[in-house]
């Protein structure tokens, strides 16, 4: 697998909220309630500036095929980070292309000091909810704090 896994740039921008949002049509997902029109998906660059949050981006031949990251967002506990942004492009996927990038999030939460994770994701997805389930996480009667993605309705936490 030929792929590079390194830190957003501005210069992925673009890039990210297109694939991104290829996903979300792919996958027939809401687009209101979602990261798919929420306006930081077109400045991820700048929304991983804050501190103890990282996006880590795969590229593969100079293309941008996936993304994963961590945010402490506003509303959980101090030590519990939120699994954000992870996307994977359909022809990027089924390769471990996901795990890399999940374990790698997993790895910076834990130099981070978090001992816990939380992700709000969509039926929609699926297949990455199994991943989830497989990775440890488990899930939660209701979210645990206001995202703004008020279409999610699957709310999963794992202990790191």
């Amino acid at each position: 697998m030929d792929v590079d896994i390194r830190l957003v740039t501005a210069e992925d921008n673009l890039s990210l909220a297109k694939m991104i949002r290829n996903v979300f049509l792919e996958h027939d997902a809401p687009q209101q309630g979602t990261v798919y029109s929420d306006p930081t998906t077109d400045k991820l660059f700048e929304l991983f500036q804050a501190s103890k949050s990282i996006l880590w981006v795969a590229e593969k031949d100079h293309e941008i095929v996936g993304c994963c990251g961590i945010y402490p967002t506003i509303g959980l506990d101090e030590k519990c980070v939120e699994l954000v942004k992870f996307y994977i492009s359909k022809e990027a996927r089924g390769i471990g292309i996901g795990r890399e990038l999940m374990q790698k999030c997993i790895s910076t939460a834990i130099e981070f000091n978090y001992t816990q994770m939380y992700l709000e994701s969509l039926p929609h997805f699926s297949k990455a909810i199994n991943i989830y389930e497989k990775q440890g996480f488990k899930k939660l009667e209701k979210p645990l704090c206001n995202t703004g993605h008020s279409s999610c309705d699957i709310w999963m936490m794992k202990e790191l």
